[in-house]
């Protein structure tokens, strides 16, 4: 599986031979990201998570969490704990909400995906999936999360590898101190993938 990061929140997966799913291709990211893509899964309703806009036009399956709020984009809606397959790929959704801000907001559906029992995007919470993880996609910053939990996220998920995501409201000096931090604690498990930047891995 290539895995390729684009800004904030966005990963563009694509399998050997097979084909191209993309999650959370937000307002922040790259149009490029949605080139050739098969499918689309959404995370939820933010719009640093998906551009609507661009979605409607694309014309390729889009899924998301049921009950999601995103006006003029027709997708499938997902519950947790659904499997279905989105462009070749094998795919489950876990959570249900968002992480809390202030107040008990906001209070949207959230869905975290794990894509061929191995990469698992939790989109805007710190839901752990209860299954093996190989590859864990870990927010580093958001009015929602605090360094700690971050960490420990990765911690308890306890990853072969993880690379940061919802980054794109941290400056270069933000980004090199919670990239090193989380390179420091995570026992090397942990590396930073600028946007852009694609890795492989196989079985």
């Amino acid at each position: 599986m290539r895995i390729t990061k684009y800004t904030h929140s966005c990963v563009r997966l694509e399998l050997d031979g097979g084909g191209t799913l993309v999650i959370d291709p937000g307002v922040w990211s790259e149009p490029r990201a949605l080139a050739g893509a098969d499918a689309v899964l959404v995370t939820h309703e933010h719009g640093d998570h998906v551009d609507a806009l661009r979605l409607k036009g694309l014309g390729v399956p889009v899924f998301a969490p049921e009950g999601a709020r995103i006006p003029g984009l027709d997708f499938t809606g997902v519950r947790p704990g659904e499997e279905f397959t989105a462009a070749g790929f094998k795919v489950s959704a876990h959570g249900g909400r968002h992480a809390r801000v202030f107040g008990g907001l906001p209070d949207c559906a959230n869905l975290g995906y794990l894509v061929e029992d191995s990469l698992y995007h939790p989109g805007d919470s710190l839901h752990r999936p209860g299954l093996p993880v190989e590859t864990l996609l870990v927010p580093l910053q958001g009015s929602w999360l605090k360094t700690d939990e971050a960490i420990d996220f990765v911690h308890a998920v306890a990853p072969d590898r993880a690379y940061g995501i919802h980054d794109a409201q941290l400056n270069e000096r933000g980004l090199d101190s919670l990239n090193g931090w989380l390179a420091e604690e995570c026992r090397g498990r942990y590396r930073r993938l600028p946007p852009g930047t694609s890795v492989v891995h196989s079985e």
